[in-house]
């Protein structure tokens, strides 16, 4: 998908870029790639790759939750990596309000770095654990979305992002084809951490570049103060019955 393909599939999705906005994702593809020669952010660095692998499927969770691509919400992006899927959605929706969350230090650097660059505002970057973010006041139950994209299980995704959303916004988890049976496994987890799942999408990528499955878990009742636990815990021991 090159550039050229990659505005024309948004615009007929009713997203018209500006030249700014265009500017902005070459920008961001020029950063990602020559920041890779010194540093591993991503094993994608084609430019037709990126703006189908990165860029269009970062944006596909604003298909599936137009809200996400219209409206002023606070987002948070649990280890986004080189930021996504949060930076490309900030881009097309410049009145989100993003933190992002990465448990290296280095990544964070390049995302203050690329976030000047691209000269966008309201985005935070927080250098830490999932599990302790989550317990943190400042960021607890304080977003209208979180959401990670291949990071974790979902049984332990749900117990890194559920405590950070608050009530009535929602958990978006970004899957592969084996999203159903994630979601079936992480049942009792999202249960207990106040969660309902309230709808599952699956977005066919373009090119044959595969299936991408959204689940919504919606927060319906506050996250026990004993989670999230330690960092290492959720990944190590999920919750189960």
């Amino acid at each position: 998908m090159k550039p050229e393909e990659f505005f024309k599939a948004l615009a007929q999705k009713g997203i018209e870029l500006s030249s700014v906005q265009k500017e902005q994702f070459a920008t961001y593809f020029h950063e990602l790639v020559e920041t890779n020669k010194v540093m591993n952010l991503t094993s994608i660095t084609e430019e037709d790759q990126v703006y189908l692998k990165h860029f269009y499927d970062s944006i596909v969770l604003g298909f599936v939750d137009e809200s996400i691509l219209n409206e002023e919400l606070t987002l948070c992006d649990i280890g986004s990596g080189a930021g996504f899927p949060s930076l490309p959605l900030k881009i097309i929706n410049p009145k989100l309000k993003i933190t992002i969350v990465d448990s290296l230090n280095k990544r964070i650097k390049f995302l203050d770095s690329l976030v000047a660059k691209l000269n966008l505002t309201d985005v935070r970057l927080v250098h830490g654990r999932a599990e302790e973010v989550g317990k943190n006041p400042q960021f607890r139950e304080s977003f209208d979305v979180v959401t990670a994209r291949a990071v974790a299980a979902m049984n332990a995704l749900t117990e890194f992002c559920l405590p950070l959303v608050k009530i009535g916004g929602q958990f978006v988890a970004m899957k592969s084809e084996k999203a159903p049976e994630e979601v079936k496994e992480a049942s009792f987890a999202i249960k207990t951490l106040g969660g309902d799942v309230k709808k599952q999408e699956s977005v066919e990528l373009p090119n044959e570049a595969g299936i991408r499955n959204f689940i919504f878990v919606e927060k319906i009742s506050k996250t026990p103060k004993k989670y999230p636990r330690k960092p290492g815990t959720p990944a190590k021991k999920p919750l189960v019955k």
